[in-house]
C-alpha cells in the first residue's frame, strides 16, 4: 500500500512543476485525494457493495470536486491537475499515466449500453473543459486538445482539437488539408438552419408555381 502512495505521489510531482514536496501532495492535492478514494471505492464496487462504493466516491467528489465512478477502470499513475468540475464515468477504462486536466468529462451519449464510456491508452493527456464522449478509443501518447469535443476514436501518437475533435497531428507530423484555424471552425447548427432554409425556399418556389398555374 505505502508503495503505490509513493508511485502515485511521484507521477503527480513528476509532472507538476509547483509541487514543492510530497507532503503537500499528500496533504493539500484534491487530486491525490480524489484518486486514493476511487481505490478504495473500485474495490468495495468489485465486491459488489455498491452502496458502499458510491458512497465513499460521492463524499470525495464533495470533498474534490472531482467525480470518479467506482465502476472505472483506472491504470496507474493518473493525473488530474486541479481536478474541479472532472467526471469519469462508470464504464470509463484509462491507462497508465494519464493526464487530465479541469473540467474534462470522459462520459457517455445516452445512445449506448454496456460499454458506454470511453477508453484511454497509456499516457494520453486530456486538455481543460474537453469532452471524449461515448465508447470509442483515445490511442496511446495522443493528445485532447481543451474544449475539444471527441466523439470519434482518436489513433495513437496523435493530436485532436476542435468541436466536433479532429486529428491535426500524427507522429509529430501536421496532418495535410487541415484548417489550424481555431477560431473560424464551421457551426454545424448554423449549417443545418441554412440547409433547411434552403429547402423551404423551394417548397415556396414550388407551391408558387402550382397556384399560377391553377389561376
Amino acid at each position: 500500500m505505502f508503495d503505490s502512495i509513493k508511485a502515485e505521489i511521484q507521477s503527480i510531482k513528476e509532472r507538476d512543476p509547483a509541487v514543492k514536496s510530497s507532503m503537500e501532495v499528500y496533504f493539500l492535492y484534491p487530486s491525490f485525494k480524489a484518486i486514493r478514494a476511487y481505490r478504495r471505492a473500485h474495490k468495495w464496487y468489485k465486491k459488489k457493495h455498491y452502496f458502499i462504493a458510491r458512497w465513499i466516491s460521492q463524499r470525495a467528489l464533495r470533498k474534490t470536486g472531482i467525480e470518479i465512478h467506482p465502476g472505472a477502470e483506472i491504470g496507474k499513475g493518473l493525473f488530474i491537475d486541479h481536478g474541479s468540475g472532472v467526471v469519469i464515468g462508470e464504464t470509463t477504462e484509462i491507462g497508465d499515466n494519464c493526464t487530465i486536466y479541469q473540467g474534462v468529462t470522459l462520459g457517455g451519449t445516452g445512445k449506448d449500453v454496456g460499454k458506454r464510456h470511453p477508453t484511454l491508452g497509456n499516457n494520453v493527456m486530456v486538455g481543460a473543459g474537453a469532452r471524449v464522449l461515448g465508447p470509442i478509443k483515445i490511442g496511446d501518447n495522443s493528445k485532447i486538445a481543451a474544449n475539444a469535443v471527441v466523439l470519434s476514436e482518436v489513433p495513437p501518437d496523435c493530436t485532436a482539437v476542435g468541436v466536433p475533435a479532429r486529428v491535426v497531428r500524427r507522429n509529430g507530423v501536421r496532418v495535410p488539408r487541415f484548417d489550424m484555424d481555431q477560431v473560424h471552425f464551421p457551426d454545424p447548427v448554423a449549417q443545418e438552419l441554412c440547409s433547411i432554409s434552403v429547402h423551404v425556399d423551394r417548397i415556396e418556389h414550388k407551391l408558387s408555381e402550382l397556384e399560377e398555374k391553377e389561376s
